[in-house]
Parts: structure tokens; sequence; C-alpha cells
């Protein structure tokens, strides 16, 4: 069975009440229960982790090495400056997918760019929860 490492990032566990224009009304939790659905559907095996810390997002990174087969990353707003995340991606050489709620391409300007998307094989954006569906999606077939 596939196993898949869904990593949320700082301000994520705030979901349901924060700019709800912009990220919606469901709730981290409600995200989590609908991808935790489709990965039964899918048959594979999801853990779905949130933390406002960037070394912890780090050390989870390094510790799916040889345990995870694909990595999905929200990283929130580390998705504009964090090289330390992007070089962990990098070195533990697992496939990796960055979702985010909004149309990061859409917004202001500095958050049209993200250090995450390079070291990446592909990125979804703008679809709201439906994007964690359609990550998973993607890291099934991968």
């Amino acid at each position: 069975m596939k196993k898949i490492l869904i990593i949320n990032g700082p301000n994520l566990n705030l979901l349901g009440t924060r700019e709800k224009a912009v990220y919606g009304n469901e709730t981290l939790e409600d995200i989590a229960r609908k991808t935790n659905l489709e990965a039964q559907k899918l048959n594979v095996d999801v853990d779905f982790i949130q933390t406002n810390h960037e070394g912890e997002i780090i050390d989870r990174i390094h510790e799916a090495r040889g345990k995870v087969d694909v990595i999905i990353i929200n990283p929130g707003a580390y998705t504009h400056y964090s090289l330390a995340i992007r070089d962990a991606i990098k070195a533990v050489e697992i496939p990796a997918i960055e979702i985010h709620l909004s149309n990061i391409h859409a917004r202001e300007e500095f958050r049209s760019h993200s250090v995450i998307a390079p070291v990446c094989v592909g990125q979804i954006c703008g679809f709201g929860s439906i994007s964690y569906i359609l990550g998973l999606n993607a890291a099934a077939m991968l």
C-alpha cells in the first residue's frame, strides 16, 4: 500500500475562521476527514499532520525517508521563503506535490513565487479543499 505524508504548515490550523473569503469555511479537520475518505477509495495510507514550526516540518520530511512514497505539502507562508524546507524535500528524494487552497498566482505579488515548487513534481492551487483531493489522486498515480 502506498504511503503518503501530507504536511500542513503555519496557520492552517485556523482554517474555518481565518480569512474565509480566501480560504473558505472548512476547518483543517474537515479537510483531513475528506482526504482520509478519498485515501480509502484509492487504497493508500495517509499521515495528515499540521505544525506552525518550520523545524518540525523539516524533521518530518527527514523522517519520511525510506518510509513514505510521496509527500504532499501545503507549506503556507513558508512557500515563499523557506529554503530550508526546499532543501529538505530535495535531499530526501521523495516525490513531492505542493498544494494550496487559494490560487497563489492570483493574489499579492509576493505570494506568486514559490521556492518549494522547483523541487516538487507538481503544484496544485486554487481549488479550495479539492486541492487536497487532487493532490492525493496525483500522489496515488506516481
